[in-house]
């Protein structure tokens, strides 16, 4: 198994498929150690004259930490046959146990940030902008303060430039 590096322009995505119903993983790496999170919200677009990637994580989420400390992170993408073990690295925290090794993922280094042999498509990503949402921006009408934040445990928001973008090849 092998990757190659491709102009994001050659990058044939559908954002709403890949992220938001075949999901991806977060990862970055803290002090030597590679943490990893499954995530279904973000996008893909143009800031600052940048192409950016921007997702979402909760305050609790253990990848969290290794995101703000490391400020480079990948966002990579997977088959369907790996469902299961997307599902599971998402239900499980790496301070619990190690997951990645559970679902016998094997991490690679891409550009100096961590994703995995298993890949289909890596993004990486180098951290611009973070905020955490504030419930007085949610619009009258907007269900999404009740419906996903019950206990308040709003997201923090991260706009990372792309920095670069890697295939598998067979």
């Amino acid at each position: 198994m092998s990757f190659e590096k491709i102009e994001l322009s050659a990058l044939h995505a559908e954002p709403f498929n890949m992220i938001g119903r075949r999901w991806m993983l977060v990862s970055a790496e803290k002090e030597g150690r590679v943490n990893t999170m499954t995530a279904s919200w973000g996008g893909m677009g143009v800031m600052w004259g940048k192409d950016v990637a921007f997702v979402f994580l909760r305050p609790q989420r253990f990848t969290k930490e290794f995101v703000d400390a490391a400020g480079r992170f990948t966002l990579s993408f997977y088959g369907e046959e790996q469902r299961q073990n997307l599902a599971y690295l998402g239900r499980v925290s790496g301070r619990d146990e190690d997951k990645i090794g559970k679902v016998g993922f094997e991490v690679c280094d891409f550009d100096g940030a961590p994703a995995f042999a298993q890949a289909e498509t890596v993004l990486v990503c180098r951290t611009l902008y973070t905020q955490p949402l504030d419930p007085a921006g949610f619009a009258p009408g907007c269900d999404a303060d009740e419906r996903w934040y019950p206990e308040k445990d709003y997201h923090t928001m991260y706009v990372a430039e792309i920095e670069a973008v890697y295939q598998k090849t067979e």
